[in-house]
């Protein structure tokens, strides 16, 4: 099958998207259309925490980490955006700095819209002002998920839990394991997770103690089922 690229590629990752899903198929080609390629090497900070929020970003291919860090120089990651994956947002719907900072974990290509062309579109198609606002009230229900998860659950559990969303929807035939490639570093991994990286290990061994997963080098190999059953997990 030929890979999609131009104003179809764009279009593929909005429909994918809470943001823009909603829309009619000639809306999205209208937002389609204004969207601009842009690529960043493996490092490249995207935008910082403090910078003017004029764009929101669709990531095409690779990965961004978000992340806030602080003046003592602690960071912690809450988002690993890949392919498919919309951020950005916020500053543009309000107008006010960057929350965060955004960095390329690999060689990434994205789709921009600028702050000016996203008002525009909203003020011709108040379907777009629709998606906008039920878009927000996930980011908060996700953000209570979060908060929840961490006060509730212990780590091998949040892991659990984490673990099954980077799964999706991925199944396997009966009596085998889905394979997962997790293509950051157990840092990485720790970052996103507000824990640190023996933490991280020590949670991984409990979870293939348990027969959840089976790690390789490269991948991990996940029983849904057992990883299911330990999130729903609620002892701290």
């Amino acid at each position: 099958m030929t890979p999609k690229n131009g104003p179809e590629r764009i279009v593929e990752l909005l429909a994918g998207t809470t943001l823009f899903r909603t829309l009619a198929a000639d809306d999205l080609a209208s937002c389609a259309a204004r969207f601009r390629q842009a690529k960043f090497s493996k490092g490249a900070m995207l935008f910082a925490r403090g910078d003017p929020g004029t764009q929101l970003y669709v990531v095409s291919k690779g990965q961004v980490r978000l992340a806030i860090a602080t003046s003592e120089g602690r960071e912690l990651s809450f988002q690993i955006a890949g392919a498919g994956s919309l951020f950005g947002e916020i500053a543009v719907l309000d107008g006010w700095p960057r929350s965060a900072e955004a960095t390329a974990l690999t060689e990434t290509s994205v789709y921009t819209l600028e702050r000016s062309d996203f008002h525009r579109l909203r003020s011709t198609n108040p379907a777009i002002s629709e998606a906008a606002i039920s878009f927000l009230c996930q980011r908060l229900r996700d953000v209570s998920d979060r908060l929840e998860a961490i006060a509730l659950f212990a780590m091998h559990v949040r892991l659990a839990r984490f673990l099954l969303t980077a799964l999706g929807d991925r199944q396997a035939p009966p009596g085998q394991r889905v394979p997962l490639e997790l293509t950051f570093s157990q840092s990485e991994l720790a970052l996103l997770l507000g824990a640190s990286r023996p933490k991280i290990n020590a949670a991984l061994s409990a979870l293939e103690a348990e027969g959840a997963i089976k790690r390789t080098a490269d991948r991990l190999f996940c029983d849904r089922a057992k990883l299911a059953r330990i999130a729903q997990t609620h002892d701290a």
